[in-house]
């Protein structure tokens, strides 16, 4: 099996577009969540709280009205990710990209709830006016990844991953086994997510949307707390170059990180109640694919999404497998569920909370749900930790789990 590492980043988050700027907004234990004063129009949504993304710009040589017409705000904030990660990569312009040596490995939610929107009016009003030749290329699930490759002409296999809140960590982990099996050379994979009523409605219904802080946003989301109230979307993107040791070395790239396992699983139980036991699956297929025992991680990223059945199963799960002593924390505290971005964003800032040695806590976390399993919960000014593995894990609807295991290089 081919050896698989991360060799180049490129990102839209709700903290900023660079490590630099996000680990300052870590280090200062403020999150990015505000009250979102449009979606005071939708009658009978409860929730009035989000994460936009921080502005960003577009290079007008590039990003023009003809490459932009199949793009919803998620499709551009995917390509444009991308675009960075192989500028980071030193990839940019290479022979590879359009090798079919390099392919790509992305999902979503869903496509801009926009151009779905326009197709609901038309069977509302039963009229086509409003549909264009790139209605349904912004519409369908897998337009960020079909967007990506064609503005930067990847001619490789295309893996769409759009499962919910594993979108991105499915893309991250399919990537990672397409290579280590030798059917590509490089992979962009990753996830995003653009923030949208219609996506807070489809949490609201549910009751697992925050709202009893809609006037005071710096307070939620709560992950793990005995007052969280439920989740606060966020939106975003980013992208990972993943690529085959041996090619990577040979070019003098520079490593952010080896991605050592990958486990996935399902439920098979239920759509929206989440199950400890298969989670702990995950997470140990995950340490038998790196080859590691439960000892070797000092660090879990959680999904920690702070609604209520999640994070007693998540911190359950994570107990079975590591016992109290794990360090955990989650970084959506911070910028809220960005839901198809999630998994590639925090799989990124583990990764460079690792490098760095430094552990951001979790935010507004002050007295821990006594149904939560018990451990190792940062809090404060986080945690100075060195060590050589960190695992980051998602769970999504449907009962999808995913746990990634990154080794320091």
């Amino acid at each position: 099996m081919k050896r698989v590492v991360v060799t180049g980043v490129g990102a839209i988050s709700p903290l900023g577009h660079d490590w630099l700027t996000v680990e300052a907004r870590l280090r200062e234990r403020r999150n990015a969540v505000q009250i979102v004063a449009e979606w005071a129009d939708y009658e009978g949504l409860n929730t009035q709280v989000g994460v936009p993304a921080a502005p960003f710009e577009l290079p007008a040589d590039r990003y023009n009205r003809k490459s932009m017409r199949s793009m919803g705000r998620v499709a551009l904030m995917a390509t444009r990710a991308s675009e960075l990660a192989l500028e980071d990569a030193g990839l940019a312009g290479d022979p590879l990209v359009k090798s079919g040596q390099m392919g790509i490995s992305y999902g979503s939610s869903s496509g801009t709830p926009r151009a779905i929107g326009d197709f609901g009016r038309m069977m509302a009003v039963k009229s086509t006016e409003g549909i264009n030749a790139t209605t349904y290329i912004k519409m369908m699930a897998h337009t960020a990844a079909v967007n990506i490759g064609v503005f930067l002409g990847l001619t490789g296999r295309i893996i769409t991953t759009t499962s919910a809140c594993t979108s991105g960590s499915q893309g991250i982990g399919y990537a990672f086994e397409a290579i280590q099996a030798g059917k590509q050379i490089a992979m962009l994979a990753g996830g995003a997510e653009e923030l949208d009523a219609t996506q807070a409605a489809v949490f609201d219904t549910l009751f697992a949307t925050s709202v009893k802080y809609n006037a005071t946003p710096e307070l939620t989301p709560r992950p793990f707390d005995a007052a969280r109230d439920g989740l606060v979307l966020g939106e975003g993107a980013c992208t990972l170059v993943l690529e085959e040791y041996e090619h990577a070395r040979a070019r003098g790239a520079r490593i952010y990180a080896e991605l050592l396992g990958f486990g996935t699983n399902s439920d098979g139980r239920h759509v929206t109640h989440p199950e400890a036991d298969t989670m702990a699956q995950a997470i140990r297929l995950a340490l038998q694919d790196a080859g590691l025992s439960a000892r070797d991680i000092a660090y879990v990223n959680a999904h920690g999404t702070a609604t209520d059945q999640g994070d007693v199963a998540e911190s359950q799960a994570t107990h079975q497998v590591f016992g109290s002593d794990v360090a955990i924390s989650s970084l959506k505290s911070y910028m809220g569920h960005t839901l198809g971005a999630c998994g590639a964003l925090e799989a990124w800032m583990s990764i460079e909370m690792m490098r760095s040695g430094w552990f951001a806590p979790t935010l507004n976390l002050g007295q821990v749900d006594t149904r939560c399993a018990e451990l190792d919960y940062l809090t404060g000014a986080g945690r100075d930790l060195q060590t050589e593995f960190v695992m980051s894990n998602n769970f999504a609807f449907g009962g999808i789990n995913t746990s990634l295991i990154f080794k320091r290089v």
